[in-house]
């Protein structure tokens, strides 16, 4: 099934200089901003009777636009109520802290029981907001807090600022293997060539920065805080394991498990039953996407990364005599 839009709207002088998939965004609000440049190149928009298929070609005030375009209905999700840890709400936006096996979005494997199917149960009116407002993912055992738009202009801008790399995403995680300093990793990232599932560092791949500083040294392990510069997919467990020291328990990029010498069986029983990635988002900041206040969210540690780093102490402090640090 296909919908027929077709829009007419003048460019208001106020709007001298910007580009013509921001102006067209404004004018056409109900609209993404991405939806526009999709149908900019793909030639459904004129500008004063004339075809223009350059978003970034700027506009001056007072032209004549006109959109004849179709939509293809996506797929109806539908509502579940599933609970969700909401640590923020307002008009605009809902801030959640997701737990692990939590999918975000359905896919192949996947068809329901999503954050998205939650999100349509909590706000149905989101159904009309592209993705059901979600701007950024996290993986399905990776937990943490994440940002919702619940209307359009709301996620405009939020992809904007995301693309503009103006919000801050701060993580924790345990790295295997003793670190010695923190650091930055900057390697591009794409699809595995042979692996669908798996990503990899690649220098034809996409842009892809991440920030890293030290917290805490373990026997074996390094607790970590870092800070995305950009959102690619498996972004810090693809980077850590690009620079030998992939994330504990991390089913795809981790390997097996590196168990220390002289370890108790307590300790290698955590270890071993530690089955995913640690890593939680633990901070969100940004500037809200309407009223443009900064806004920022802590989440503690979930209890299974508690009780993790609690026994790496614990059996760091048992063998400390023999460390040299």
């Amino acid at each position: 099934m296909s919908q027929q839009v077709q829009l007419e709207a003048t460019v208001a002088e106020s709007q001298l200089g910007q580009r013509l998939d921001q102006a067209l965004a404004e004018l056409f609000p109900d609209y993404s901003r991405s939806r526009i440049k999709e149908w900019i190149l793909e030639e459904r928009v004129t500008v004063n009777g004339q075809i223009i298929a350059k978003p970034k070609e700027k506009v001056l005030g007072g032209e004549c636009i006109s959109i004849n375009a179709l939509i293809e209905e996506e797929a109806r999700w539908l509502p579940q109520d599933i609970p969700l840890n909401i640590v923020y709400e307002d008009d605009d936006i809902i801030v959640i802290n997701k737990p692990r096996d939590f999918v975000v979005h359905p896919g192949a494997g996947n068809p329901d029981g999503t954050v998205l199917n939650a999100l349509l149960h909590h706000y149905p009116a989101i159904v009309d907001v592209p993705r059901a407002g979600i701007v950024h993912r996290l993986d399905k055992d990776t937990t943490g807090l994440m940002v919702v738009a619940k209307t359009v202009p709301a996620q405009t801008r939020l992809v904007e600022a995301l693309q503009a790399r103006d919000i801050t995403r701060e993580y924790e995680a345990v790295a295997m293997g003793t670190m010695t300093a923190g650091g930055t990793v900057d390697a591009n990232i794409a699809r595995h060539p042979t692996k669908r599932t798996h990503m990899s560092v690649y220098p034809m791949g996409k842009p892809a920065v991440t920030h890293y500083r030290i917290m805490e040294h373990f026997r074996a392990h390094t607790r970590l805080r870092l800070r995305l510069e950009t959102g690619r997919t498996h972004q810090i467990r693809v980077h850590m394991a690009h620079i030998t020291h992939p994330l504990l328990g991390d089913p795809l990029y981790g390997g097996r498990p590196r168990l220390p010498k002289g370890a108790s069986e307590d300790f290698i029983q955590v270890l071993r039953g530690f089955d995913r990635q640690a890593l939680h988002a633990i901070m969100l900041r940004l500037s809200h996407p309407i009223t443009g206040e900064l806004m920022e969210w802590h989440a503690p540690l979930p209890d299974d990364m508690v009780q993790l780093v609690t026994a790496l102490r614990a059996d760091t402090e048992i063998f400390k005599d023999e460390m040299n640090w």
